[in-house]
């Protein structure tokens, strides 16, 4: 298993990111290519911006867009970019400040995905492991992770992170009601 460091975004690393985006990869397990088109739109208006936009633990950024095209207030939220030596894919964690509650637009803590090309080779549960760190940091006493019933592949991960399964659930309308599962961590150990 090859190592992985999380990275702060910034505009040096920023062609190894837009070429995962132009292979097809999004960083964005719900809204897919349409997010993958936003974010190779707003690099190509402002590069600086997309980039110091996506370390917010402050949530002054803006709102939020959500698959229906509604838009939410932002939570406070950092985004590291999994590295190998190139883009391997992005995780990004957002909280509320002293509690573990999230709003109900909020599906989890957590969100992560890896390029396909480097998918299997234990990118997703080191980088887990690490963002979990920053979740200890924030003094939260545990995570929430959703995921689809059938990406079995992000199941695993999450349970080799000693996730535990909390809830079958359907998604609020703006997800399209989808079913999902929610796993929790928890960091008091």
């Amino acid at each position: 298993m090859s190592a992985i460091e999380l990275l702060r975004p910034t505009t040096a690393l920023l062609p190894s990111y837009i070429s995962a985006l132009k292979a097809g990869w999004s960083p964005d397990n719900v809204r897919k290519e349409v997010a993958a088109r936003e974010q190779l739109h707003a690099i190509e208006v402002n590069a600086e911006a997309f980039v110091d936009g996506l370390d917010d633990p402050t949530a002054s950024g803006g709102p939020i867009p959500l698959p229906d095209g509604s838009t939410i207030v932002r939570l406070p939220s950092v985004v590291r970019w999994i590295w190998d030596g190139d883009v391997s894919g992005a995780i990004g964690f957002r909280w509320q400040a002293g509690t573990a509650e999230l709003p109900p637009y909020v599906l989890g803590h957590i969100g992560f995905s890896v390029v396909p090309w480097k998918r299997g080779n234990g990118y997703a549960k080191q980088a887990l492991n690490l963002m979990l760190g920053q979740a200890r940091r924030q003094g939260l006493p545990h995570v929430e992770l959703t995921v689809d019933p059938e990406n079995i592949a992000s199941q695993g991960v999450i349970a080799a992170c000693s996730g535990v399964l909390i809830e079958r659930f359907r998604k609020t309308a703006a997800y399209g009601f989808a079913e999902t599962l929610r796993y929790r961590i928890e960091l008091n150990n």
